[in-house]
């Protein structure tokens, strides 16, 4: 179920995407784009979990920036830390990063 946040997030998101996006350009460094990069990230983990990723994925895409094959992580990390995914409780099964 999406909180009233989350919904928020992706209206504004969507509505970029329908009247912004095609001004700016279809040049994008990442796929996915960081729009839909960041409605996957809001929609798997929340309005402010996956709104920290999607900014943290603008605020990687500059020209001196990676481009390529970027996807949303399957767990959710602040800073590279603990994970707080599904598997957070549980070591055995956080093999990698």
């Amino acid at each position: 179920m999406r909180t009233p946040l989350a919904a928020l997030f992706l209206g504004a998101i969507r509505l970029y995407q329908l009247t912004l996006s095609p001004w700016v350009g279809r040049e994008c460094r990442y796929v996915p784009t960081c729009s839909a990069y960041a409605m996957e990230a809001i929609e798997r983990f929340g309005a402010v979990r996956g709104g920290w990723l999607g900014l943290k994925r603008i605020l990687r895409c500059h020209p001196l920036g990676g481009c390529g094959l970027d996807p949303v992580p399957e767990r959710f990390q602040w800073f590279g830390g603990r994970s707080s995914g599904r598997d957070a409780d549980h070591p055995q099964h956080n093999n990698h990063q």
